[in-house]
């Protein structure tokens, strides 16, 4: 089985091609493959596959003709990855699958647009977010209010006052299951002067990771709730780097590095 690694501001993905559909890859197969001792170690999984070909998804095929299966690195399957999917058109542009500079990648969570910026840099077209409410994270002892917004995928993004940096995120944080039946992503931050936030992000099926794309855009969101404001530009300081987030009237933008570091042959079995 042919891989490639790649990631985003450290936020890191195995990439399976699979135009023709023929690999079964199954859960404690992604988990095998994401463990960082045993296996490869990425914090997720995307499978290249064609839209059509994909029933999840066939009513996307019209308008994108490669569909990014993401796997959680547990091996659940997942709705959206901001940064995935910025990595995943970084292949597909590498590997020379698509001929423009500015195409869409189905998902599960829905069609998203993406550009390939003159420096490098991997812009997506993030969607509306949805903010349902407040909701309650707890830390240790910690409770921490957020909102609950969905990006395709739920997230609950808490403003808090302690430092971002001495949190313990070596364990799952508490939320309220009867709000995330499925589990959320939380992420914790600090606001930082005008339009910018330094964030740290729990996410479901896979811990702590150095990034989040989805989490940064509910970030951005959160953040710019807290002075009345809906749209802007903001800074999202992680732990792999560094992303920029538009917001705008309709819609979102996540922008940042994608790069594809390394490829082989997977000899890990079921």
């Amino acid at each position: 089985m042919r891989f490639l690694k790649g990631h985003g501001t450290e936020n890191d993905f195995v990439i399976l091609p699979d135009p023709d559909g023929e690999l079964d890859v199954s859960a404690s197969l992604v988990a095998k493959i994401c463990d960082r001792r045993t296996g490869i170690g990425a914090d997720g999984v995307l499978r290249v596959a064609r839209t059509k070909q994909s029933h999840e998804v066939a009513e996307q095929a019209s308008a994108a003709e490669w569909f990014m299966d993401y796997r959680n690195a547990d091996g659940s399957v997942a709705e959206m990855c901001g940064n995935g999917v910025r990595v995943f058109a970084r292949y597909l542009i590498d590997a020379g699958l698509v001929e423009h500079a500015e195409f869409a990648v189905a998902t599960r969570g829905g069609l998203r647009k993406v550009r390939v910026e003159p420096n490098g840099d991997v812009t997506v077209d993030m969607g509306r977010p949805v903010v349902h409410g407040e909701s309650v994270a707890t830390v240790g002892s910690h409770e921490y209010t957020g909102l609950y917004i969905d990006m395709g995928n739920p997230h609950l993004a808490c403003a808090i006052g302690d430092p971002v940096a001495q949190l313990d995120l070596a364990h799952q944080p508490g939320f309220d299951t009867g709000v995330f039946p499925g589990g959320v992503n939380i992420e914790l931050f600090n606001p930082v002067g005008t339009s910018r936030a330094v964030m740290r992000v729990f996410e479901r099926g896979s811990g702590e990771t150095r990034s989040c794309g989805t989490g940064a855009v509910a970030t951005a969101v959160a953040a710019a709730s807290l002075s009345g404001d809906s749209t802007g530009t903001w800074t999202v300081e992680v732990v792999g780097g560094t992303l920029t987030v538009i917001l705008d009237e309709d819609t979102s933008y996540l922008s940042g590095p994608a790069v594809i570091v390394a490829s082989g042959e997977l000899m890990l079995a079921e």
